[in-house]
């Protein structure tokens, strides 16, 4: 696809875009973009499209997008003279892509809310490289290797980092418990 889009096919791009518009929004939602993610995953398009000369034949699109998309993010986000708050991010997420269909059982649906919210203010208190690690390969359910790729890392380091992430998190969340009961599937 990448040579179509490299010999000046232009529905090729727009195949590329269409395909990753999606995982490019949740990623950028995720990462802290708030209201302005479908701006950032606009530049990073843009950004992406004027770099295809660095972009490495052979390699995969999607985590080479994502890289720039997190760097976009950073860059909103740093440059942004507000903080984003925990439900900008969290309404963000949940516009980027339904997280519960409407068929959901109200109970069901209320307690995947809850959850959400819970793992994502335990995601704000890890460092930016833990909640990277965690974001890409389980959120965005990249693999072990689109991860490292995404973020530049060797895989060893992915491993080392997500471990840890994963350890605080289960210290920050041991203890979670819906308000009601019902469903208790972990």
């Amino acid at each position: 696809m990448i040579a179509r889009v490299r010999a000046g096919e232009p529905e090729a791009y727009a195949q590329l875009v269409r395909a990753h518009t999606g995982i490019a929004l949740r990623a950028a939602a995720a990462l802290g973009a708030g209201a302005d993610a479908e701006d950032v995953v606009q530049q990073a398009f843009v950004k992406a499209y004027c770099s295809l000369g660095r972009f490495k034949d052979g390699a995969a699109f999607k985590p080479w997008l994502l890289a720039i998309v997190a760097n976009e993010t950073r860059n909103t986000v740093r440059t942004a003279a507000r903080q984003r708050t925990l439900a900008g991010r969290e309404a963000a997420l949940v516009e980027a892509e339904p997280l519960i269909p409407e068929s959901a059982d109200p109970a069901v649906a209320a307690l995947e809310i809850e959850r959400r919210a819970a793992l994502q203010a335990a995601l704000e208190r890890l460092s930016e490289e833990h909640r990277l690690v965690v974001t890409y390969r389980y959120l965005l359910e990249m693999d072990e290797s689109e991860t490292a790729q995404a973020l530049g890392w060797p895989r060893g380091t992915v491993k080392s980092r997500l471990n840890r992430a994963l350890r605080k998190l289960g210290r920050l969340l041991p203890d979670f418990q819906p308000r009601e009961g019902g469903d208790e599937r972990e």
